[in-house]
């Protein structure tokens, strides 16, 4: 086993992977930024080391400055978490030349599927089922159009290196896409070090189911159940579940041995997830791989009774997974909830501010995972993720009860959040009867906005996520400045 692991990461999911370290009898060094000096993940730590200034260039996403910390704290291995650099190949290679184990797949593993189209080619020649769209990549509309009428309207217009539900644009026809390809190319230029594109046909109404995969060295993989994901905005997630409402047992049965299937095609090891939508005849269709632990982890895990980060650090040192397939067992149905500081009143603008009062839910069968404190600044360096709340219960309508339960009972104040959208989600009876897809959400807090303020504040968002990106973090007066003109202009009708 490892002497020490350093965490490549902050908030709570720094402190999630602390928990297994500590658990396993493993050292570990946390890692902090100017900006989370006083941060939980910090003050928490068994060690830690500042690693730069505020923004995550300059610290989280510092290859060198993080394996300087690794060297001079004695760490042999690396755990990156999720966003940031987890999914980084050029970090996974750099630290294991730098003579330390990454936890979690291969760099060459990671290329292959953090490319796309080379994604969607590979699981297609797997046998899985892929969406109508491109096969290569191209920054030329002509092809692009020329895949686009191949597919069929509408279609998504994406980066071939996005991800997190980033780099993503509709285009209804042929207009739409000419408009939208020279923007988009220069956005995943910014945001991903490549300008290459594809398309994809829309599938709508789509509901976005994902897999657990996890294996290990010896060529064993094994699926963990799937999750919902359709709760959405943005095309990023807010509510997960588990089991899907909307599988029966034999489409079930039939995606998770496709995702089984693809990761195994890929020579995947470790913990990853297969993404697929879900079309309204209840067909699957392969969407992307995630190859590293996923925000909403903790609900398989409330599920199966596993702990995913302790199964990760144990097969990135080389052990076998204790378990086959047939000994999985899935109990129950657990709900998780994203609480970030975003605004669904204004389109789910990023909110900032200090936490003058907090108080986070517990009791029996409640889970909650964050890394806040009273008196804490919530900023715009990092991503808006505040805490995840997690219940379990026997069956979904007593999950959906708990979890309603448990949104009364948080309080965060200081700083605006997601939770007003979940009390409305879980009053919605389409959701409560299972019925939802990707628009549902976003529908809600929607419903009430002149379309003039929804444009301003989804312009400011992505101005706001792309800086922080660049790691130049624009003032909190700057998300002010724009919600107040959305509002003024959808006052006045002229938006």
């Amino acid at each position: 086993m490892f002497r020490k692991i350093l965490i490549a990461n902050r908030g709570e999911i720094s402190l999630r992977v602390l928990r297994a370290c500590r658990e396993l009898g493993i050292p570990a060094l946390s890692v902090y930024s100017e900006a989370d000096r006083l941060s939980p993940h910090v003050l928490s730590a068994d060690e830690a080391a500042c690693i730069g200034a505020a923004p995550p260039k300059d610290s989280y996403l510092n290859i060198p400055n993080l394996l300087t910390a690794a060297k001079a704290a004695g760490c042999d291995a690396v755990h990156p978490g999720y966003g940031f650099l987890s999914e980084n190949p050029e970090f996974a290679e750099a630290v294991e030349k730098a003579g330390l184990t990454f936890i979690g797949p291969t760099p060459a593993v990671m290329r292959r599927l953090g490319d796309k189209l080379g994604a969607r080619r590979l699981m297609k020649d797997a046998g899985l089922p892929v969406a109508p769209g491109s096969l290569e990549t191209s920054e030329n509309p002509d092809r692009l159009l020329a895949d686009a009428k191949a597919a069929g309207w509408p279609v998504f217009l994406k980066a071939a290196r996005g991800g997190g539900g980033r780099g993503i644009r509709l285009a209804q026809d042929e207009a739409a896409l000419r408009a939208a390809v020279p923007t988009a190319i220069a956005e995943a230029r910014t945001a991903f070090g490549s300008g290459s594109l594809y398309v994809e046909r829309r599938i709508a109404p789509a509901r976005h189911v994902e897999v657990q995969i996890l294996g290990d060295r010896h060529g064993n993989i094994v699926h963990l159940g799937e999750r919902e994901c359709s709760a959405q905005r943005r095309n990023q997630k807010l509510l997960e579940e588990t089991p899907s409402p909307a599988l029966d047992a034999k489409t079930r049965k039939a995606l998770c041995e496709s995702a089984v299937k693809g990761a195994k095609a890929a020579g995947y090891v470790n913990a990853g997830t297969m993404e697929f939508l879900l079309d309204a005849e209840g067909k699957f269709h392969f969407l992307e791989m995630n190859q590293r632990i996923q925000v909403e982890h903790a609900i398989t895990e409330l599920v199966t009774g596993l702990d995913l980060v302790k199964l990760q650090i144990r097969v990135a040192a080389g052990e076998k997974l204790p378990f086959a397939q047939e000994d999985v067992r899935f109990q129950g149905h657990a709900v998780e909830v994203r609480v970030c500081a975003e605004d669904p009143a204004s389109g789910y603008l990023p909110s900032s501010g200090r936490l003058s009062e907090l108080h986070l839910p517990s009791g029996a069968f409640v889970r909650c995972d964050a890394a806040l404190r009273t008196g804490q600044d919530i900023g715009l360096h990092y991503d808006s993720l505040l805490a995840k709340l997690c219940v379990w219960a026997p069956d979904r309508a007593e999950a959906l009860g708990r979890m309603a339960a448990v949104l009364a009972e948080t309080r965060l104040l200081g700083v605006r959040t997601t939770l007003p959208a979940f009390r409305a989600l879980l009053a919605h009876p389409g959701f409560r009867a299972g019925r939802y897809d990707t628009s549902t959400l976003e529908g809600l807090a929607s419903a009430e906005l002149p379309p003039g303020m929804l444009r301003a504040a989804a312009v400011a968002a992505a101005l706001l996520e792309q800086a922080r990106r660049e790691g130049r973090p624009l003032p909190v007066q700057a998300a002010g400045a724009w919600a107040h003109s959305a509002r003024r202009a959808s006052l006045r009708g002229k938006a």
